[in-house]
């Protein structure tokens, strides 16, 4: 999910310490070198022998027909409180739901009252988001989070990190309540809260998602190292050139294999694992779906979507290339197949389904129809991104 406000909440960061925790799992200062421009497999696995102290986080897909977004847990909290965050790659804070939230839904809230290191801060802010839960379009403003400051001690993977600052919701609108997670926690370019404490213990600065299909599972963050038997072939890197989100140039794109001079214009597209659909400035969607279907035509109800009777979507040649270039100055590409099209059926109109790409000028962004096919490292100390396909 990408918030509007995220950058704003930087401003916020307080700093942090790090503790070892009684459980198993400790960090050993060392460093993981990521300099090559193409890292080459028998690199990759020397590294992840040298990452012993990498932290596993396994992550759950909340499937609602098709997959939507993963979540796992960190700990909150003297004593811990296992609390079920979404690590978004979209946003750069940690902010999740309280007992003290009458209007969040979610069971197993975190109880402030019953952790002795919570801190309570004084600013209360507004949190909106560009892109909702899953494939559901924003309409009017309905996704908007009301939160206040505070610190405490955040606990993953064994090791504590003290005083980090993070958002406690106290009311959220409706359309949150469809979550089985309680919170978001932010995992942007720049390293924040435990991440930031967890790299100044020795932990190397990156992070590795293994997204995977529901159908699949053992979907896994890895933060501070590489899963080489997660992935086919070898890592390709690109600069990202983001300042908070992550982003990367894109040259061309391409839908069935035929591109036009607008689909040729070079942009810059956001990866936001928190986000489901792909989402590009009306003129760009309009030209991808004219290579697919003139059935497809935009949803009335729910501004910025599309879609076409169901009836008429299944086998729908649909498959769109993202062309980004290497570090080492080569295109590669970036393949959502056309099984990604359909994202299922509108609740207000059964009958016709929704499609994969939404209408949003000003944003070009992709999210887990791509990165659920490649094994993706977020190397936030070299400011690049790697992928590689799933080895699934």
């Amino acid at each position: 999910m990408l918030s509007t406000f995220s950058l704003g909440l930087l401003a916020l960061a307080a700093s942090s310490e790090v503790a070892a925790s009684p459980e198993p799992m400790q960090i050993r200062p060392h460093k993981i070198d990521l300099q090559s421009r193409k890292t080459p497999k028998g690199h990759v696995s020397a590294l992840r022998k040298r990452a012993t102290a990498a932290i596993g986080v396994p992550l759950d897909d909340f499937f609602l027909g098709t997959d939507l977004q993963w979540f796992g847990n960190i700990s909150v909290g003297t004593p811990p409180q296992d609390v079920s965050v979404v690590f978004d790659t979209g946003s750069q804070s940690l902010e999740f739901a309280t007992t003290d939230c009458t209007s969040c839904t979610q069971k197993n809230k975190f109880d402030i009252s019953k952790s002795t290191t919570f801190v309570q801060g004084s600013r209360t802010s507004t949190l909106d988001f560009a892109t909702g839960v899953g494939v559901d379009p924003v309409v009017n403003n309905d996704y908007v989070l009301t939160v206040r400051s505070g610190t405490d001690t955040v606990t993953v993977g064994g090791v504590a990190a003290k005083g980090v600052s993070l958002f406690t919701i106290t009311k959220q609108t409706p359309k949150f309540n469809i979550d089985p997670f309680l919170g978001i926690q932010g995992m942007g370019s720049s390293a924040e809260g435990f991440f930031a404490a967890l790299i100044r213990a020795g932990l190397p600065s990156l992070f590795s998602m293994f997204l995977t299909p529901n159908a699949v599972g053992n979907a896994e963050l890895l933060i501070g190292g590489i899963d080489d038997t997660k992935f086919k072939g070898d890592l390709i890197f690109a600069d990202q050139t983001g300042e908070g989100d992550w982003e990367v140039t894109s040259s061309q794109i391409s839908v069935n294999g035929k591109t036009t001079t607008l689909l040729k214009k070079t942009r810059s597209i956001i990866f936001d694992s928190g986000t489901s659909n792909i989402l590009f400035d009306t003129q760009t969607t309009n030209a991808m779906y004219a290579l697919i279907s003139p059935l497809i035509k935009p949803f009335a109800a729910e501004p910025g979507a599309y879609g076409l009777p169901c009836s008429q979507i299944a086998g729908l040649p649909a498959t769109i290339d993202l062309t980004f270039t290497s570090q080492a100055g080569k295109p590669f590409n970036l393949t959502i197949p056309s099984s990604e099209l359909n994202v299922g059926p509108f609740a207000s109109d059964p009958t016709t389904c929704q499609t994969l790409i939404n209408a949003f000028d000003g944003l070009e962004l992709v999210g887990g129809s791509v990165l659920k096919h490649y094994y993706s490292v977020w190397d936030v100390g070299g400011q690049r991104m790697g992928f590689a396909p799933n080895g699934f």
